[in-house]
Order: structure tokens, then sequence, then C-alpha cells
């Protein structure tokens, strides 16, 4: 099992990187090149909900990225330390912070991969997000 960890400051400049990477380690794994469009979306949107998670808890740490090649599978991991409470800004409602931080793009994610994990607590969070390889299809 090959891993390739990445690690960027948070800010939004880095997501395009992470994107590139990403698509490329998941081509070498063996990810079939009809989903490299959708897993580059769903990368692209948990790397801009953990840089906008950092910024909005004014958090200097790394967003963690972690490409793994499996037998029969390709799993990133997007990790951030971002709490899981949300602070609200002076002009919204609680909801409104949580939905535009969170909701839009779990959504989003959760329409382009089918086998997505998204685990938070109070010392932050991770999306963890799966495609089969060209080997888990051959029988």
């Amino acid at each position: 099992m090959a891993t390739v960890e990445l690690r960027f400051s948070a800010s939004p400049e880095h997501v395009r990187t992470a994107r590139l990477v990403a698509a490329a380690v998941a081509r070498r794994a063996g990810v079939d090149e009809s989903v490299l469009d959708e897993l580059r979306l769903a990368v692209g949107e948990a790397c801009s909900r953990a840089v906008g998670l950092h910024a909005l808890h004014g958090l200097t740490s790394p967003v963690r990225v972690a490409l793994t090649e499996g037998e029969k599978s390709f799993s990133i991991e997007v990790g951030d330390d971002a709490p899981s409470v949300v602070p609200t800004p002076r002009d919204q409602t609680a909801a409104e912070a949580a939905e535009d931080t969170d909701e839009l793009g779990l959504a989003v994610i959760s329409g382009l991969v089918d086998d997505v994990e998204v685990i938070s607590d109070t010392h932050g969070g991770k999306i963890r997000m799966s495609w089969p390889t060209a080997t888990a299809v051959i029988p």
C-alpha cells in the first residue's frame, strides 16, 4: 500500500496543486480515466472546505492530504484542524455559518463520490473518499 502525503498552508491558491497531484497519483494507481474529473472536483471541494474552516477558525496549521493506493481501491483523505463547532460571524446566524462552510461542499462531494466518509470532532475533521482501481474491476 503506497501513500503520498501532501501538506499545504491553508491558502486557496494551493488547492489547485492538491487537485493536480491527486489526479496524477490516481491515474498512476489505476483509477479509471472516466472518473478523474469527478475525483479532481471532489478533492478541490474537500481542500477548499478545509482551507475555509482554517480561515474561519484563524488556524495556521497546514491542510493534510493523504493519497493511498490499495490493492483494489484508491483513497484520499483530506484533514483539517478545525473543531466541529462553527463560530458565528456577526452578520450570520449559526445555521448560515455552518451551511456556508460545511453543507454545500459536503453535498457536492457526496454527489461526486460514491464512497465518502466525513469525520469531525473538537480536534479537527477528515473527509475520506475512495474509488475502485482497474485491478478491482478485472475478474
